[in-house]
């Protein structure tokens, strides 16, 4: 079993039953990453959209923000609808640099699903390493039945967040790019700037200059120097929309620094209330 990353030769030898997922988007053009998939994907990959598959846009959702998260129930169903199964290896790829494979790495955790890994380097260390790939529309897959189970990964709502802000006991830590986070310069939400008491570890600072993971002792080193004193347990992740902070939880689990949880309505959500305060500047 895989439950943080696999590499390229350890998903072409896998023996067990597996299912592999694109999850390539791009925020400005919703439909460029199924665009992108049809084009070019690992043979048998299932398409998952960020807006569709890993969001809530209508119904009941988990939480605010730009991406909501759906419900366990609704995930699930769509989880057992493209024929995944709880006794398969999920393995979760973009060829965004893990901008949005993390998100679904993320959820199946949360639904209880252990056997979930992103792929280092994504399509395109497959490709380099002379994977083939499809195109066009996989044939549909038989629908199975998964069933959630505990959750292996946790979220809070924003009025937690708002309770627990400046106490030792919660450490925010901020994924976005450092522009963003100091507020000079805000593309997608109405208020520049971040949560009062934010770490700011932009999640593209985990990967190396040809978008692999960093060795673990480094992701290790990494985190403690910027944490200090403070415990994993103690950290709440968060970005725009909840979907890149992903990336920080995953390059912590890799290496063994376990027990933080994510917000995901993040900025987008808390944001939206002018009375919640907003910090600039480093």
């Amino acid at each position: 079993m895989y439950s943080t990353i696999i590499s390229v030769e350890q998903l072409q030898n896998l023996q067990q039953p597996f299912m592999v997922f694109d999850c390539t988007f791009d925020l400005t053009q919703p439909d460029a990453g199924e665009q992108a998939y049809r084009a070019a994907h690992i043979p048998g990959a299932v398409y998952a959209h960020l807006d569709t598959a890993l969001s809530a846009k209508t119904g009941p959702a988990m939480s605010g923000g730009r991406h909501p998260l759906p419900t366990q129930e609704a995930f699930a169903a769509w989880l057992g609808s493209v024929g995944f199964a709880n006794g398969m290896q999920a393995v979760v790829y973009d060829r965004n640099g893990v901008n949005y494979a993390g998100r679904l790495w993320w959820m199946l955790k949360w639904v209880g699903h252990d056997a979930v890994a992103v792929l280092d380097g994504g399509l395109q260390a497959w490709q380099a390493a002379g994977g083939a790939v499809s195109a066009g529309v996989e044939p549909s897959k038989f629908s199975s039945n998964f069933v959630p189970a505990q959750a292996l990964s946790t979220l809070v709502a924003t009025e937690t967040v708002v309770n627990q802000l400046g106490r030792a006991s919660q450490t925010i830590v901020d994924a976005r790019a450092t522009p963003r986070f100091k507020g000079e310069v805000e593309p997608l939400d109405p208020v520049a700037g971040h949560i009062p008491g934010a770490l700011n570890r932009f999640f593209k600072h985990n990967l190396d200059v040809d978008g692999h993971f960093k060795p673990a002792a480094q992701l290790r080193d990494d985190f403690t120097s910027l944490l200090g004193p403070r415990a994993p347990e103690e950290l709440v992740h968060q970005c725009g929309s909840g979907v890149t902070a992903c990336h920080n939880l995953l390059a912590m689990e890799h290496a063994g620094l376990t027990g933080s949880v994510l917000y995901p309505g993040s900025w987008s959500e808390w944001s939206a209330d002018p009375a919640r305060p907003v910090a600039q500047g480093g």
